[in-house]
């Protein structure tokens, strides 16, 4: 345990909260945390729940069932809904489909950059994270060949596209090859697709597309903006559903019965959830026209999710100090690259543009003097 390293986004977080205390305008892009908010419509279904459902430990099958006709619809895949386990999010999900599928010792493949959580998780459960490099050549994500050169083959490996930090996705014949490797190679994967919907380059593919057998990970806190929910879902193959259970019974009984009926309801608001992408959309374009400006010219591919991943090592070499500097001086909050790399990442920054408009052409108001002056 003492291997685990703080999340240091959450410590810049804290110090634009005191900040904000003090009186300070702080604009939050440390978070890839959607500022939009749960859809009205699945709102309103909380308020008239509360009056209405005493709300014990449930778990929605009308809830199960619309999340498994969501792989029907999104990608032409057949799920049960006996093979969904809801979930206080998809840090959870994560942590069940880790201890239930896995030993301690086992080793876990990931890309790095890659979430912080994916390798602390690992770790805490007593596994041994494989972090492979995967920088622009390899657009910033898991090749095939990189994961058929690990010798010995992991026991599993953690796919995330789109991907956190970078937002950059796996092409689908990549995603196929990916799947071939495992299969013959006896690697189980867990697919962190937390992302989807939230894409720029067209629609993404989802691993059960390529593996069937693969465990997937989603979550409404990005596409549905219900991060305060804390409701998720971890889709497990038929031979593993009991042992799942098993586990999820023992960790976490149920996710809030209050957010799984928000949840049913804002499945259904395409309209709305399709007008935030759009937000997020603009939000890209600004970003991407205006970092080269300050100097920021070496950036990951951003083709879903809602972030930048910055090179800024011609400015610094300690990204911590530097998102903190960043925060005191313009009230713009980041998170330091440390957290998704610590090999590289003291040389890198993550923007999240899931704000609103107005606060990205604020921000860049505000941070485009102060970066000209650190290139001065």
């Amino acid at each position: 345990m003492s291997e685990i390293e703080p999340f240091r986004a959450i410590a810049i977080s804290r110090l634009a909260h005191a900040l904000k205390a003090e009186g300070r305008s702080v604009i939050h892009m440390e978070f890839g945390q959607p500022s939009t908010g749960a859809p009205p419509a699945a709102i309103a279904e909380a308020h008239r729940v509360l009056d209405a459902d005493s709300m014990g430990y449930w778990e929605s099958a009308p809830l199960k069932a619309r999340i498994a006709r969501l792989y029907e619809e999104r990608y032409g895949v057949m799920v049960s809904p006996d093979q969904l386990l809801l979930t206080n999010g998809a840090s959870p999900a994560l942590v069940l489909g880790l201890s239930s599928r896995f030993s301690p010792g086992d080793r876990i493949a990931m890309a790095r950059p890659g979430y912080v959580a994916y390798r602390n998780t690992v770790k805490a459960l007593r596994m041994v994270p494989v972090e492979i490099a995967c920088g622009p050549d390899e657009h910033y994500q898991l090749t095939a060949a990189a994961l058929d050169a690990l010798e010995p083959a992991p026991a599993g490996v953690i796919i995330a596209s789109p991907a956190n930090p970078t937002g950059s996705v796996i092409a689908s014949e990549e995603l196929a090859a990916i799947a071939g490797v495992c299969a013959a190679k006896g690697i189980q994967i867990l697919s962190d697709e937390i992302y989807h919907g939230l894409s720029y380059v067209g629609p993404q593919p989802s691993l059960l597309q390529f593996a069937p057998e693969a465990m997937v990970i989603n979550s409404f806190s990005k596409y549905w903006s219900m991060a305060g929910w804390r409701l998720g879902w971890l889709l497990v193959p038929h031979d593993h559903i009991e042992r799942a259970r098993a586990f999820i019974g023992n960790l976490f009984l149920t996710p809030p019965s209050l957010s799984q009926h928000a949840g049913l309801v804002a499945m259904d608001q395409h309209q709305v959830l399709e007008g935030h992408i759009q937000t997020y959309a603009r939000n890209r374009d600004l970003m991407l026209a205006a970092l080269p400006a300050l100097g920021l010219k070496s950036i990951a591919p951003p083709d879903g999710a809602f972030y930048i991943w910055a090179d800024i090592g011609h400015l610094t070499d300690d990204s911590v100090a530097f998102c903190e500097q960043l925060l005191r001086d313009t009230g713009v909050a980041t998170a330091p690259g440390v957290d998704f790399d610590p090999v590289d990442g003291h040389r890198f920054m993550r923007f999240s543009f899931a704000v609103s408009t107005p606060e990205i052409e604020e921000a860049l108001r505000r941070i485009t003097p102060w970066f000209g002056s650190r290139a001065a």
